[in-house]
């Protein structure tokens, strides 16, 4: 018997539930869980991801690790230390295989909780590709709400690069992270898993007070490394006044018609 298939049925059984229950909660039927349990057939992505979103713990747990004969509380501390539910991850590509970065739009960050790992929402985002990057991550972007990160303002989309473990968090940089709570947002996190098992999450506006999550809510975590504005700086009147900027095109404009003379 495969790691994954007992680990699916002790799992079951730790919580007590009947292969009949256990497969109306993951929404297929109960010969399928069987099957799976037997290792007569392996789980598909989507319902790997809602099994081991029923039993609260990692995909990456359940398919690495023998779980046989620990206790629940035992398997959660397990899942906490190596970093949770973040190392199974689907993505789009283009005809050579080329990874596309998708966008999640503010009016799709609500359904990406449910989302993120489902292959045919992703399809249905809208995706694009920057050169430039490094291809050696996996980058999706996100459109920022609201103002607790200025100057990053409503409307701005970051790039994230995907970190598979909160051990890679440096302390003091931006992060979107997907949590069970709060869903998509975009912060400054202080890593406190070894002595808390939490994240501290910092906006840059100081209007907003600092709160924290627990280490073992956090599904997805990626580190900021672009961002996209719809908004084009201004001058500033301290750096550059309106005045100094017309002599400078006046004296460009002299040495123009003397090269032409």
């Amino acid at each position: 018997m495969s790691v994954v298939a007992g680990n699916i049925k002790y799992l079951r059984k730790l919580h007590q539930w009947t292969q009949g229950e256990f497969a109306e909660k993951i929404h297929i039927k109960r010969s399928l869980v069987g099957a799976y349990e037997e290792g007569r057939a392996d789980p598909r992505l989507n319902n790997l991801l809602n099994m081991a979103k029923v039993f609260g713990v990692s995909v990456d747990l359940m398919i690495t690790k023998d779980l046989e004969g620990k206790t629940l509380e035992q398997i959660q501390a397990m899942d906490k230390k190596s970093g949770g539910a973040m190392k199974v991850l689907s993505i789009t590509v283009d005809d050579k295989d080329n990874e596309y970065i998708d966008l999640i739009p503010q009016k799709a960050s609500a359904g990406y909780l449910n989302g993120y790992a489902d292959p045919q929402y992703l399809e249905e985002l809208p995706k694009f590709q920057i050169p430039s990057l490094p291809t050696s991550g996996t980058y999706r972007a996100f459109e920022i709400t609201g103002d607790s990160m200025l100057p990053i303002k409503p409307g701005t989309i970051v790039i994230g690069q995907y970190l598979d473990s909160l051990s890679s968090i440096k302390n003091g940089r931006c992060y979107i992270i997907l949590s069970k709570e709060e869903g998509v947002v975009y912060k400054r996190v202080f890593d406190y898993t070894d002595e808390l098992g939490q994240l501290f999450l910092v906006s840059d506006n100081k209007a907003y007070s600092p709160y924290k999550i627990e280490a073992s809510d956090v599904i997805e975590i990626w580190e900021a490394k672009a961002y996209l504005s719809m908004e084009i700086p201004e001058y500033s009147e301290d750096d550059m006044s309106f005045e100094k900027l017309k002599n400078i095109v006046l004296e460009l404009q002299q040495e123009v018609i003397k090269m032409k003379g």
